[in-house]
């Protein structure tokens, strides 16, 4: 069942604290690991990070080289595009948080590494994920886009099985007719669409398919537009001497995709004009508002669902059927006690499928990596030494890795599907940090944790639960696909009465 943390004097409950740890009492150590020669060692470290390595191994193996979770390496993208690539890397539960304490770093221009996309991207603005805190837009945008979600938060559920429910009658479809049927794919299969018509209806109250957007065209656009934003650090899998030339030296001109993003910018400022009207009250440029809520819905909640989703079948499909008969049962219940109906009520009596989902997000976390700059000197600390940090060097951490902390969970590698089960489950939720902070503390125009941390949470269940109450079972193929698994599924079981 749930497990309580190995460590036996845990870190304070504010664990933004637990980063900085002057006084600490463990040994001052050198930071290990260098930068190598100028321009040739982010090159290097760039192709080992894409191509002779991965992500996983590149961070592992310098653990292992240099005995330390903390170290000095270079981050993608390298020349040409950024032009500093040195950062420190962070890779335990102890010395991560310190990315999250506002006070002791900055979060300008970091949002995805080392390098800032171009603002034509996104309208000529630097949009609030670009923002650190002191920025004076920033508690603008950031207290709209909380009101946002706090206004349309009571059609977040029928908007979702409503959606959801179209995804599985087309995934029922295309089973029956080809055999098997495809989950997501790279440029926008059923789960991208129901993605992007879940946000744009409960958040917005539009269908895309009733505007010039379209239902089909809008989840592509928007991928479109994601990988001119992001190619720089990801791979899409071509060989090392395609790739990388096209990719990752030089950046794509956002001028090849003038026309889609106007094309989403005028589907945003048509369809979200009383939270237009809202910014003005709050001395927002309109336009600016809406290139706002563009890159809201679609980079932050659009991509991380995209990616999210899959994860989520991913690792419900590989548990075992006992754990699965538990899930159902519990789901069904829950719902059952609530007439038949999916409640906030009935979604809080299902603690094995909240559990579940927060396994998800601590073994594959949507955002994977997070950047900070120090706003002065630091000492840091991991579970074993202190580390001094000068001012104006980049804090990396990788999360996959952070959040597999051995010295924190039991089985750490493992997938625990009753892990946050119970009150001693419950404890461990300070170390589930993939909304750019502790799932125990709350997004404020202040900070830069996730504004939709709750509802992101809520959908995930929902997924889980739209699942398991129209199936008994499903078998599902899993591939790979830019940034998360491609799932196909081989099978579905329609529920029984005896369910």
């Amino acid at each position: 069942m749930s497990e309580s943390t190995l460590l036996e004097d845990p870190p304070p409950s504010s664990s933004r604290s637990t980063g900085q740890g002057a006084g600490g009492g463990l040994p001052v150590r050198k930071i290990p690991g260098d930068y190598g020669l100028p321009f040739f060692g982010p090159l290097f470290d760039r192709l080992c990070f894409f191509y002779c390595q991965g992500p996983e191994k590149y961070f592992k193996s310098r653990i292992q080289k240099y005995q330390s979770t903390v170290f000095r390496a270079n981050m993608p993208p390298g020349p040409f595009i950024s032009s500093n690539s040195k950062v420190i890397v962070l890779l335990d539960s102890k010395s991560f948080p310190i990315l999250f304490d506002v006070s002791k770093v900055e979060k300008k221009d970091v949002f995805v590494g080392t390098y800032m996309p171009s603002t034509k991207l996104t309208g000529g603005y630097r949009v609030m994920s670009y923002l650190d805190p002191s920025e004076p837009n920033h508690s603008k945008l950031k207290q709209l886009l909380l009101s946002l979600i706090h206004s349309r938060s009571e059609f977040i559920i029928p908007e979702f099985r409503t959606t959801f429910g179209e995804l599985f009658d087309t995934l029922d479809s295309n089973l029956s007719a080809k055999g098997k049927a495809n989950f997501d794919t790279p440029t926008g299969g059923p789960n991208e669409k129901a993605c992007f018509n879940f946000l744009a209806r409960s958040l917005l109250s539009t269908n895309p398919a009733d505007t010039e957007l379209g239902s089909d065209g809008a989840a592509l656009r928007t991928l479109i537009w994601l990988f001119f934003t992001i190619h720089p650090i990801v791979s899409v899998g071509l060989p090392c001497f395609m790739e990388d030339p096209l990719f990752h030296i030089i950046r794509l001109p956002p001028c090849m995709i003038k026309c889609c993003y106007q094309k989403l910018y005028n589907f945003f400022y048509k369809s979200a004009g009383g939270f237009l009207d809202e910014g003005e009250k709050l001395g927002l440029k309109r336009d600016e508002v809406c290139h706002n809520i563009l890159f809201i819905v679609c980079f932050n909640a659009f991509s991380g669902m995209k990616v999210h989703f899959p994860n989520i079948i991913k690792w419900i499909s590989r548990l075992d059927a006992t754990i699965q008969k538990q899930l159902i049962d519990e789901i069904r219940s829950a719902v059952k006690s609530s007439d038949g109906n999916v409640t906030m009520k009935a979604i809080e009596e299902m603690p094995l499928v909240k559990s579940v989902i927060y396994e998800v997000m601590r073994m594959d976390p949507a955002v994977p990596y997070q950047y900070a700059k120090a706003k002065k000197d630091l000492v840091i600390e991991s579970h074993e030494s202190s580390f001094e940090v000068k001012q104006g060097e980049m804090l990396f951490g990788y999360q996959p890795i952070v959040t597999k902390d051995s010295k924190v969970f039991e089985r750490a590698e493992e997938f625990v599907a009753d892990r946050f089960v119970g009150a001693e489950g419950e404890k461990l939720l300070k170390y589930v940090v993939w909304s750019n902070g502790p799932e125990t503390e709350e997004p404020t125009v202040d900070n830069k944790q996730c504004a939709g941390k709750d509802i992101v949470v809520l959908f995930s269940r929902l997924l889980v639960v739209e699942l398991f109450l129209r199936y008994d079972s499903f078998k599902v193929e899993l591939g790979s696909s830019l940034l998360c698994p491609q799932v196909t599924f081989t099978s579905l079981k329609k529920a029984t009465a005896e369910g």
